[in-house]
C-alpha cells in the first residue's frame, strides 16, 4: 500500500463534514468559553495562566520525542521573554532557549507569515549545537538523502519495524511550497480543521533531518492562535498529546498509509482538542487556587526562603521535599531548614503527618477551605 504522498492526488485531502461537525462545534463551543472566562480574569491572574500552559507545552512537546527539559528553565526562560516577574530566575540552557523562542514566536507572531527562512530559524533554534543527541545533523535547512531515506523506525538495530518513510528529499523543497502557500491562504475551511490538516501535512512531508515533530506541533499551535486572533496562550495540546502519545503515533501511521479521506485523523485531532480543556480547567484552578493562598497569607511573615519554597509547592513540586532538598534549594543548613519548616507549622500552613523520626512528612495546608488538590499536595520529610 502506498504512502499518501505517493498518491496521484497528494494533499488533495478530503472528509466527511457530516462525520465531525458536531465535534467541531463542540470545541470551538469549549474553546470559545475558556477564551470568555480568560478575558474576565487580572492581569496578573492571566499571565500566571499563560506562564503555566507555555511552561507545559514547552515541556511536554519535547517529551513526545523523548527529550526531557528541566522545567523551571523553561519557565524561567518563558517568564524573562514575556516580562512576567516571578522571582529569582533559574539560568537556561541553549537547547531550552532555542525551543522557547520558537514556540513563542510560532504564537505570540502568528498573524506573521510562515516562511521557509522562519522555519529554517526554528530548526535552528531547536538545534543550536547541530546535533541531535550524539548525532551531527544539517540544521536550518531541508533535509538531504545522503545517509538513506527518511523513515520513523522503532525496535533494536537489526530488527527494526518501518512506521513511515518521508517524501524522497529532492521533493521536499517544492512540496514545502506548496504547503507554506496553503497555510497563509485566507482561510476556507474552519481555523481548527486548518490546524490538523497543517499537522499532518507538514509532518508527512517531514522536511527536517530531525526536530519534524515539535515543528508540527508549533505550526498547529500557531494555527490555534489565528483561530482565536490572540497571542495568548490558555490551553495547551501539547500536553493532552503526550498523554496519549501512543495513540497519536498509531493515528499518524494509519493515515499516512491510508488514502486522502483524513476524516479518521480529524476526528482524533478534534477529540483530543475537546481533552485538552479539561486540562486547561485545571491549570485554571490551580492559579485560582494560588492566588487564595497568597491572598490568606498576604501578612504573614514568610522569610524569602519560605516565600521561594511555597511558590515551587503551589507551581506543583514534583517529589517529595526532605529538609536536607530545602537546604540545598534555599542554600541555608539543615537546620535552617527545619527551623524554617517548623515556622510554618506554627503559622498554620504547613501540617505534621502521622509518624515520627526520618519518616516524618509534612504537607501543605491548602488555602480553598483546607483542602489539598492533586498536583500540589506534598511531602517535606525530615
Amino acid at each position: 500500500m502506498p504512502y499518501i504522498h505517493e498518491r496521484d492526488d497528494w494533499s488533495a485531502f478530503r472528509w466527511d463534514e457530516g462525520a465531525i461537525a458536531a465535534k467541531l462545534a463542540a470545541v470551538r463551543h469549549r474553546q470559545g468559553r475558556l477564551l470568555g472566562r480568560m478575558e474576565g480574569l487580572g492581569f496578573d491572574l492571566r499571565n500566571e495562566a499563560m506562564l503555566r500552559t507555555l511552561t507545559q507545552d514547552v515541556v511536554k512537546s519535547s517529551e513526545i520525542e523523548g527529550e526531557i527539559l528541566d522545567i523551571d528553565q523553561v519557565r524561567s526562560s518563558i517568564a524573562r521573554r514575556l516580562g512576567i516577574d516571578i522571582g529569582a530566575l533559574t539560568p537556561a540552557d541553549r537547547d531550552v532557549e532555542g525551543v522557547v523562542e520558537m514556540m513563542l514566536d510560532a504564537t505570540g507572531n502568528y498573524d506573521k507569515t510562515l516562511t521557509a527562512d522562519r522555519l529554517f530559524d526554528w530548526h535552528a533554534a531547536l538545534f543550536p549545537t547541530g546535533r541531535s543527541g550524539m548525532s551531527k545533523i544539517i540544521v536550518g535547512v531541508w533535509r538531504d538523502d545522503k545517509s538513506g531515506p527518511m523513515q520513523v523506525v522503532s525496535g533494536p538495530i537489526g530488527r527494526e519495524r518501518v512506521h513511515y518513510q518521508a517524501p524522497d528529499a529532492d521533493r521536499v523543497d517544492a512540496e514545502m511550497k506548496s504547503f507554506l502557500d496553503w497555510f497563509d491562504q485566507k482561510p476556507e475551511i474552519d481555523p481548527v480543521l486548518r490546524a490538523a490538516i497543517a499537522h499532518l501535512w507538514f509532518v508527512t512531508i517531514h522536511p527536517f533531518e530531525d526536530g519534524n515533530g515539535r515543528i508540527a506541533r508549533a505550526i498547529a499551535d500557531m494555527a490555534l492562535a489565528r483561530s482565536e486572533g490572540s497571542a495568548q496562550r490558555f490551553y495547551s495540546m501539547s500536553t493532552q498529546i503526550r498523554h496519549e502519545r501512543n495513540d497519536y503515533y498509531d493515528r499518524l501511521e494509519v493515515t499516512q498509509k491510508g488514502d486522502l479521506d483524513i476524516t479518521s485523523w480529524l476526528d482524533w485531532f478534534l477529540g483530543c482538542f475537546d481533552r485538552t480543556f479539561d486540562g486547561a480547567e485545571a491549570v485554571l484552578a490551580n492559579v485560582f487556587l494560588k492566588a487564595r493562598f497568597w491572598e490568606k497569607h498576604v501578612r504573614a511573615p514568610f522569610n524569602p526562603r519560605q516565600r521561594d519554597m511555597l511558590g515551587r509547592l503551589l507551581d506543583g513540586f514534583e517529589g517529595k521535599l526532605t529538609s536536607s532538598k530545602w537546604a540545598k534549594i534555599e542554600k541555608c543548613s539543615p537546620d535552617t531548614a527545619l527551623r524554617d519548616i517548623n515556622e510554618l507549622i506554627d503559622q498554620g500552613v504547613l501540617q505534621k503527618a502521622p509518624g515520627g523520626g526520618r519518616s516524618t512528612s509534612y504537607s501543605l495546608i491548602e488555602a480553598a477551605q483546607g483542602e489539598v488538590r492533586t498536583g500540589i499536595h506534598k511531602t517535606v520529610q525530615s
